[in-house]
């Protein structure tokens, strides 16, 4: 098993003086179970339940008092009940809805134990009647495998030890492009990376990307209560792949004939369930930045590798020199924003691009991205640093001085002054120190 960055945070939240339960949220098949299970090596006593199991599931559906089920708990898994250090994970915590409820009396009952619940679909369970411990749980979010964690998987020491190295060694950019290359076309799903650091074999893993897809097709059920809803989510679950990177309206989505209220319903379920995500552009150039959800939204699936199996773009990947080139430069794209999204366990920051609110003009910043506190312009591009003209018209109505280029290229620092007069640093980081900007940033 490959370590998760997540474990960290993991660490951090259990010595937190006013702890909380915490509810894992995440996609299925991102690794929420195996974290905890990692997790788990660091207590004297580990009690895992898994509620899609009708003995586990019925402990919570029997007993209603936080005191009796406690003990049932405990004697059930052949636990000591006053052991302080353990570890309870609920897993599939989403079969006993009520089961959230409860956590509650653990945060005020029990607070000397660790309490960890994950599950798919919790984020439809939010939407619905049942009774939520608002303000008694912490949130944190499982993603797919960043590159470093790609890094560690494909024992890769020596990438890794100048991937954390803050400026690297120059002479280490042409093999970490190379293994970006390689993490840009499998993806981060914990079961595809592991496959490929034994077997080195894309063909191989055909058979592993098609189970994974299926199972989220096979979901579908869970999401709908009429067939016609189920036609419609296995059209969007389908659909997302074919348009991800793009900016997609929701009215006829996937060239279908299914009107906006339709798909924008099928939609927004599925970004619940953290398989997609709808990044929104903002027009100002002032913080605070606030998305407008009256613009056309930026596709982003939960995984690069599963978005270029689904649209056949492994071999042009397999042979480029710039991520860049594949693909209108969608891939570049949606592999940053993945990494990203890949070193941010909260939801409170997810990114936004900008687009400039002048009408028929077409400037448009990659991304807006919350990083050290502060709101950092991102572009994804190949090319001479003249050819910025939208980073351009931004800076100048931005207060920040510092804009980040991602490209194929390697680390150099400008200063550039925009047609407006204003001077500001343009940090230049190839592609797979995305998730590396914050330190690099420190002394900008």
């Amino acid at each position: 098993m490959v370590k998760r960055e997540i474990i960290e945070e993991l660490r951090a939240w259990r010595n937190r003086v006013s702890r909380k339960p915490l509810i894992l949220r995440g996609a299925r098949q991102v690794g929420k179970t195996t974290a905890v299970n990692l997790f788990a090596q660091d207590f004297k006593q580990y009690i895992y339940m898994n509620l899609e199991i009708e003995r586990d599931r019925n402990l919570f559906m029997q007993y209603r008092s936080i005191d009796t089920l406690v003990r049932a708990i405990f004697f059930e898994k052949g636990k000591l009940l006053e052991e302080k250090e353990t570890l309870i994970f609920i897993d599939e915590i989403q079969e006993v809805p009520e089961a959230l409820n409860m956590l509650r009396y653990f945060y005020e009952q029990y607070p000397q134990y660790c309490l960890v619940a994950a599950g798919s679909l919790l984020e439809s369970l939010f939407d619905t009647k049942i009774s939520f411990p608002v303000g008694r749980v912490e949130f944190k979010v499982v993603r797919p495998f960043s590159f470093q964690e790609f890094l560690l998987a494909m024992d890769e020491r020596g990438a890794l030890e100048q991937y954390h190295k803050v400026p690297m060694d120059f002479f280490a950019h042409d093999k970490l492009l190379s293994l970006f290359h390689a993490y840009t076309l499998i993806g981060g799903m914990p079961e595809i990376v592991l496959s490929y650091s034994v077997h080195k074999d894309i063909v191989a893993l055909t058979p592993v990307f098609d189970s994974l897809i299926g199972t989220y097709l096979d979901d579908v059920e869970k999401y709908t209560t009429t067939s016609n809803q189920t036609q419609i989510m296995r059209h969007a679950i389908r659909s997302v792949f074919m348009e991800a990177g793009n900016r997609i309206k929701f009215n006829g989505f996937g060239n279908s004939a299914y009107s906006s209220r339709e798909m924008g319903e099928a939609l927004r379920t599925i970004e619940k369930a953290m398989l997609i995500h709808l990044i929104y552009p903002t027009t100002q150039a002032t913080e605070p930045f606030m998305p407008d959800m009256k613009k056309s939204p930026r596709l982003q699936v939960v995984d690069t590798g599963m978005l270029n199996y689904m649209a056949h773009l492994q071999r042009e990947i397999f042979g480029t020199n710039d991520l860049n080139s594949v693909y209108k430069g969608h891939i570049a794209e949606h592999i940053v924003c993945q990494e990203l999204l890949a070193h941010q366990v909260s939801l409170l920051h997810k990114p936004l691009f900008w687009v400039s609110e002048k009408k028929d003009s077409v400037a448009e910043i990659d991304f807006l991205a919350y990083i050290n506190g502060r709101v950092i312009p991102i572009e994804v591009k190949s090319g001479a640093t003249g050819r910025l003209r939208s980073l351009h018209l931004f800076m100048d109505s931005y207060r920040g001085n510092v804009a980040v280029r991602l490209y194929a290229g390697e680390i150099r620092k400008d200063v550039l002054t925009t047609p407006g007069g204003k001077n500001y640093t343009l940090l230049s980081l190839p592609y797979y120190l995305t998730g590396k900007i914050g330190e690099y940033l420190e002394p900008v």
